[in-house]
C-alpha cells in the first residue's frame, strides 16, 4: 500500500484534542477528536474548506449483465490522482444483473462474490472501510467511507423491496443504505426497473411501490423521503421515444446530444410525475450508454438492433425546507449539494451497459461530531507490555458486553478485518477511563502500520478509532510457534471449520463454544461438507408488494441445544477470560450473504452419513459464535 505510512503518520509531538490523562510512560494519546480533519493528518494541499463540513460523495451506477469483474476499477472510482485527498469521503457503488444463478448465489452465500471482493480489494489502500452492503438477487448495493469518518457515521440500516413477478422476484426492484453523516440523514437507493420503451407507467408504479414499502426504524427519517438528502441511483430503464434508430445514432455521432434530452422518457417524467417532484439530475453530457455489443465500444449491431438510451442514471433529492422537521431536528440549516462531475465511463466493455459515476461536494450548515468513544495509544509498541489501550466514553453511549476493541492493518477493508481483538471490558483506570491489554500472543510479530478500533456491538460500525501508530515487534521461532500453539489447539478444534459472518454477529468470539450435531439426511450428497442454514433472524425482513413474500421472507431466532435463545444484545460474555487472540486461520473471502455456513467434517472413525446417525461438528474458528443474515439482505461477514 504505498503511501499509506505518509498519509496516515501524525507529525511528531502532536496530540489530539482528548485533555491531559494520566498515561503509563511512552503512552501517548491518539483517537478520533472533535475535528476530523484533524483526527487523520491529511496533505498540507488539501484546502481547509474541503473539510468534514464539504464531504465529497461518489456514487457509481452499472448494468454488468452478469459479467466477471474486469482487473481494475481505479478510473471508475476516481482514484488514479495517486492522493487519497483527491478523491471521495464516501463512495456508494450501486451493480445491477451480478450474476445470481443458483450455482453462483450458493458460492457468494459462502464466500464473498467477486465484484464485491473487486471494489474492497481497489478501495482499501485508499483507507476506504465498507461501511454497509445489502444484495437482492442480482442487485447490489456497497456503501464505503474513510475510515477515520466512521465514528460520526450512526444508524446504519438496510432494506429491500422486490417488485418483480408481482413482488415474488427480486430480479427488479430496490435495495437502499440509509445512515446518519456528521447528524444529517442520507439514504442511498439502488434500483433495477422494468426494461422495454412501453414500460414507461410499470417504472412508475415500480418506483412508487419502493417508496412506500421501505420503512426505517427511529424517531425520524422513517421513509425513503424523510431524509435530508436522498441519492437514487441504478438501471432505471428510461428510453428515448419518438426518434428511430438512425437519428438516435446521428445525434450521438455528431455529438448533438442535447435533441435528444426532450424525449428521454425520465427527462419527461419529471415534469408530469409527481413523485419524481423535487429530484435533481445533471446534464446528460455523455453518450447513452445502452445497449452495446459486448467487449466493445459499438451499439448493439444484433438482429434486435436495441436504440441507445441513457438507462443507468444518478439522481438525488435534497428535503425542502417545507418537507417537515428535518431529521436532525434543526430546521434553520439545511444541506446544499453541488454535482460536480457526471460522465459515463467506455472504456469498460464487459457488459451491455457503461457505467456511469457522479461526484458531488455537501454543504454542511452544522454537523454532529462527538465520537462516542475516543482512544488512547502509543505511538509505537516495541514491546508487549506496551499494547495497552486506554477510552473514555460520552455518557450517552449504550455501550454492550459484546463490544470490542479491534487492531487492523493500514488498508483494512471492513470493521471485521481485524488482526487481533480483546473485549471492551470495563477496567476502571480514572472515573470515565477505561483500559485493556492486548496479549502477548495475539499480537503481530515484525514491522508494520495499525491502527486501533472500538467496535459497537448495538450500532454494528467502529465509532472510535485511532491516528495509525507502529507496531515492531522482535520475531523469533518461539514466539512464532507460541502463537501457533495458542490460537489453533484447544479443545479439540479443527483448522478446517469455518463460519461465515454477518455483521450483526455478536462479537469476534474465540470460538469455544460446543455446537449442536447435525442430523440433516440430505448431508450424504456432499460428502464432507456440512450445509447450515442462518441462525439469527435478519434485522428487517425484506419489503414487497405480495404479503405472502413478506412472511415468507421471516426466519425465526435459532435456539440452542438446550432449548434456550440466543437473542439479546446486552448479554455478556460470561465466563469468558480475555483478552482473546483472533485465530490466524481465517480467510479474506468472507461471506457478502452468510445465509449458509460451510463446514467440512471428516466422514471417518467409523460414522456415516443419514438420518439415524449423528455427525460431530467440530468447533469453528469464526470470531463469532452467532449466525447469519437472510440471502436478500446480506451485509458482508465479519
Amino acid at each position: 500500500m504505498e503511501g499509506q505510512s505518509s498519509r496516515g503518520r501524525r507529525r511528531p509531538g502532536t496530540r489530539t484534542g482528548l485533555g491531559p490523562l494520566p498515561m503509563p510512560q511512552g503512552v501517548a494519546q491518539t483517537g478520533a477528536p472533535s475535528k476530523v480533519d484533524s483526527s487523520f493528518q491529511l496533505p498540507a494541499k488539501k484546502s481547509a474548506a474541503l473539510g468534514p463540513l464539504e464531504p465529497r460523495i461518489t456514487v457509481v451506477t452499472w448494468n454488468v449483465g452478469t459479467a466477471m469483474p474486469p482487473d481494475d476499477v481505479t478510473s471508475l472510482l476516481h482514484l488514479g490522482g495517486g492522493d487519497d485527498s483527491d478523491g471521495a469521503d464516501m463512495i456508494a457503488i450501486g451493480l445491477q444483473e451480478v450474476n445470481s444463478m443458483i450455482n453462483k448465489r450458493l458460492k457468494d452465500a459462502l464466500f464473498t462474490d467477486q465484484w464485491s471482493e473487486l471494489f474492497m480489494d481497489a478501495l482499501g489502500p485508499f483507507n476506504f472501510v465498507l461501511v454497509s452492503s445489502v444484495r437482492m438477487q442480482g442487485v447490489i448495493l456497497l456503501l464505503f467511507a474513510k475510515y477515520y469518518h466512521l465514528p460520526f457515521l450512526r444508524d446504519v440500516q438496510t432494506d429491500c423491496t422486490r417488485t418483480g413477478l408481482g413482488g415474488y422476484w427480486g430480479n427488479k426492484g430496490g435495495v437502499s443504505v440509509r445512515l446518519a453523516a456528521f447528524g444529517h440523514m442520507l439514504c442511498f437507493l439502488n434500483c433495477h426497473l422494468p426494461a422495454h420503451m412501453d414500460k414507461a407507467e410499470q417504472r412508475k408504479d415500480n418506483f412508487q411501490t419502493i417508496l412506500s414499502l421501505q420503512q426505517f426504524q427511529g424517531p425520524g427519517a422513517q421513509g425513503i423521503l424523510d431524509h435530508d438528502l436522498v441519492f437514487w441511483f441504478g438501471d432505471l430503464n428510461f428510453r428515448i421515444e419518438s426518434y428511430d434508430l438512425h437519428f438516435v445514432k446521428f445525434a450521438i455521432d455528431s455529438d448533438q446530444l442535447h435533441q435528444l434530452w426532450e424525449k428521454d422518457q425520465l427527462n419527461m417524467a419529471k415534469s408530469t410525475w409527481p413523485i419524481l417532484k423535487g429530484f435533481q439530475e445533471g446534464p446528460l453530457n455523455f453518450a447513452p450508454t445502452f445497449k452495446f455489443d459486448v467487449g466493445t465500444n459499438k451499439y448493439d449491431t444484433s438482429a434486435k438492433k436495441r436504440k441507445p438510451a441513457w438507462t443507468d442514471r444518478i439522481l438525488w433529492k435534497v428535503k425542502p425546507p417545507g418537507g417537515g422537521p428535518s431529521p436532525s431536528g434543526r430546521e434553520s440549516h439545511r444541506l446544499q449539494v453541488t454535482q460536480h462531475s457526471y460522465r459515463s465511463h467506455m472504456e469498460y466493455t464487459v457488459s451491455d451497459h457503461k457505467p456511469v459515476a457522479a461526484q458531488f461536494v455537501l454543504q454542511f450548515a452544522f454537523r454532529d461530531d462527538m465520537p462516542l468513544v475516543r482512544l488512547e495509544v502509543a505511538d509505537e509498541w516495541v514491546q508487549p507490555e506496551q499494547a495497552v489501550v486506554r477510552y473514555r466514553m460520552e455518557t450517552v453511549f449504550a455501550r454492550s458486553s459484546w463490544d470490542w476493541i479491534g487492531l487492523y492493518r493500514v488498508g483494512f477493508r471492513h470493521c471485521k478485518d481485524y488482526v487481533a481483538y480483546v473485549w471492551a471490558k470495563h477496567e476502571d483506570v480514572d472515573g470515565n477511563t477505561y483500559q485493556v491489554t492486548f496479549s502477548e500472543e495475539s499480537l503481530p510479530k515484525g514491522h508494520g502500520d495499525f491502527i486501533l478500533g472500538y467496535y459497537s456491538h448495538n450500532l454494528s460500525i467502529l465509532i472510535g478509532v485511532t491516528e495509525p501508530f507502529q507496531i515492531s515487534l522482535p520475531t523469533s521461532e518461539l514466539a512464532s510457534s507460541s502463537t501457533d500453539s495458542s490460537c489453533t489447539s484447544s479443545e479439540g478444534e479443527d483448522d478446517s471449520t469455518l463460519e461465515l459472518l454477518a455483521p450483526k454477529s455478536r462479537s469476534p468470539s474465540p470460538g469455544k463454544s460446543k455446537r449442536h450435531r447435525s442430523r440433516s439426511p440430505g448431508l450424504a450428497r456432499f460428502p464432507g461438507l456440512a450445509l447450515r442454514p442462518s441462525s439469527r433472524e435478519r434485522r428487517g425482513a425484506s419489503r414487497s408488494p405480495s404479503p405472502q413474500s413478506r412472511c415468507l421472507s421471516r426466519v425465526a431466532p435459532d435456539r440452542s441445544s438446550d432449548g434456550s435463545s440466543r437473542g439479546s444484545s446486552e448479554e455478556g460474555p460470561a465466563g469468558l477470560p480475555g483478552p482473546w487472540a483472533f485465530p490466524p486461520a481465517v480467510p479474506r473471502s468472507l461471506g457478502l450473504l452468510p445465509a449458509l455456513r460451510l463446514e467440512t467434517v471428516d466422514p471417518g472413525g467409523g460414522s456415516s452419513w443419514g438420518p439415524d446417525r449423528e455427525v460431530p461438528v467440530p468447533n469453528s474458528l469464526s470470531p463469532s459464535p452467532q449466525g447469519h443474515r437472510g440471502l436478500e439482505e446480506g451485509g458482508l461477514g465479519p
